[in-house]
């Protein structure tokens, strides 16, 4: 997906704006056609809030049909030509194609019950989960009426295509898409930052591999250069952060037990707001340590 400004949108002529915008909702040039026609833009998010409402004013036979266009979630066999460029790209992101076999399986059912009792895919923004929430997600969603999934898919498709119009255009009042995942730890025992801290982030998985989101140290502020988790959603999951304090008060001289009594302290989480910022604190002392959920 190359860049372009609004600038440039709002002034190219009907076929390039559309050439540019066609694949914002999968297999769908109908709906940048529809925009065109409704130029100039104030800003980005004026923009998508035009082709969302393309979308939602648009007979219920379009509708369906754009929410056939998508592909299956983690389905080999739509791999390739199948899948534009921006499916692939956003299923790789989560994972979607290095499943272990127990995923890939569950996977596969999930897919088969809910195309059996609907008649068309599964959809979901899949960057704004893990694949554990994915998986949670369509069991939430399958005791639904046809109704309701027919809404909640609409929905999730708009999610995908602002996340998609956010990456491609740039220009004034950009869409309010990404969250932020943050820590910091105060060294309780000397009453300062703690620098040089090794932080870990490690998103986790029930029927997969665990996978490393992070590794950095903490700077002069006891912070992260840059959040852990920035620029984008904060995928809806579970997560464990690791901090290696061992090292660090024995780099200061301070007295330990051998072993420390506190060498790496693990802290669990749950995402559940991608578009929040969220900030997971360490208080520490060679013997004790607390953490809260701050913002």
């Amino acid at each position: 997906m190359t860049e372009t400004t609004l600038a440039h949108l709002n002034s190219c002529s009907k076929a390039d704006f559309v050439a540019a915008l066609a694949n914002i909702f999968e297999y769908s040039p109908w709906i940048a056609e529809a925009a065109a026609d409704r130029r100039p833009f104030a800003g980005v998010s004026e923009l998508f809030a035009v082709m969302r409402k393309v979308v939602e004013d648009a007979e219920p036979g379009q509708r369906l049909a754009l929410i056939k266009a998508h592909p299956d979630l983690a389905d080999k066999t739509q791999r390739g030509d199948l899948l534009t460029a921006e499916s692939n790209a956003e299923q790789n992101s989560v994972g979607l194609d290095r499943l272990s076999e127990a995923e890939y399986d569950a996977f596969e059912q999930a897919n088969t019950a809910y195309r059996d009792k609907f008649g068309f895919p599964y959809i979901v923004c899949v960057r704004r989960h893990t694949k554990d929430s994915i998986l949670a997600n369509f069991a939430q969603r399958l005791p639904n009426d046809a109704g309701a999934e027919v809404a909640a898919s609409i929905a999730e498709i708009c999610k995908i295509a602002a996340l998609r119009t956010d990456l491609l255009v740039k220009g004034d009042n950009p869409l309010k898409v990404h969250g932020r995942l943050s820590t910091h730890v105060l060294d309780t025992h000397g009453g300062r930052p703690a620098a040089g801290i090794e932080v870990e982030l490690v998103e986790l998985s029930k029927l997969g591999t665990s996978r490393v989101v992070a590794r950095t140290l903490t700077n002069h502020d006891g912070r992260t250069d840059v959040p852990l988790i920035g620029g984008r959603p904060v995928p809806i999951g579970r997560y464990e952060l690791t901090f290696k304090v061992g090292a660090y008060f024995a780099a200061r001289g301070v007295s330990l037990s051998d072993p420390p009594f506190l060498d790496e302290i693990p802290l669990r989480f749950s995402v559940y707001e991608p578009e929040g910022h969220l900030h997971v604190p360490l208080l520490v002392t060679p013997w004790s340590y607390g953490t809260y959920r701050g913002s």
